[in-house]
């Protein structure tokens, strides 16, 4: 299994429009450079912007268990699709969702080929999710996202549990997420048994985007 990168570009301005498309030509420019696959999560708005521009793999933020029809305000998985967008990430802590209603998100998802990472906060609700069978699962305590201390290094154990509790259900894949600041940070997590990290503000709200991507991906090396 390949290590991943995700950089979530969440609500920021620094990684809206125009500037998603800039992000996004960064990190497919260091991808190929490093050979680090990285994987962009835009809003939904600018998916197709950046897909008709780029080659790097995009997921979206959310989508909703709907179908083609009356359903206003809500996020239809084939138009994710036809945006381009090759999965999905769901049940963020900044945008939690029941159990019920993931499994039918995932359902959805997975009915047009939608690859799907979901978060979750716990152990005990990383192996309720391993049984709906995503493809990615990342582990992200809510108090350590946005801050400036590392999972890693904070709750190393969380990781290595996480990993070895969801193994125990199905062989998927987990991402390490929450305050990832560092190389070392990235280092650290991989070596618990994560098979990627998860980032956001690190790199979306640093002042040279480029040289932080850079630094951060050498702790793939």
């Amino acid at each position: 299994m390949e290590e991943l990168f995700f950089l979530n570009f969440k609500t920021y301005n620094e990684a809206t429009g125009k500037n998603a498309l800039t992000l996004a030509g960064l990190a497919e420019k260091i991808s190929m450079q490093k050979g680090v696959k990285i994987i962009v999560v835009p809003q939904v708005v600018d998916l197709r912007l950046i897909t008709e521009n780029c080659l790097i793999e995009v997921f979206a933020q959310n989508i909703d268990a709907v179908s083609f029809g009356s359903n206003t305000g809500k996020i239809l998985p084939e138009a994710v699709k036809d945006a381009g967008a090759k999965g999905v990430v769901l049940n963020h802590a900044e945008n939690k969702i029941s159990d019920s209603e993931l499994i039918e998100r995932i359902k959805r998802a997975k009915s047009i080929e939608l690859k799907v990472l979901v978060c979750a906060e716990t152990i005990e609700r990383a192996k309720k999710i391993a049984l709906m069978e995503p493809d990615f699962i990342a582990i992200e305590p809510p108090e350590l996202i946005g801050g400036t201390k590392s999972v890693s290094t904070e709750n190393p154990e969380i990781i290595s549990n996480a990993v070895k509790e969801i193994h125990k259900i199905k062989k998927i894949p987990v991402i390490a997420g929450a305050g990832i600041n560092s190389a070392e940070d990235i280092k650290k997590a991989l070596k618990l048994g994560a098979s990627g990290v998860f980032v956001a503000s690190s790199v979306v709200k640093a002042e040279n985007q480029e040289e932080k991507l850079k630094e951060l991906i050498k702790g793939f090396d």
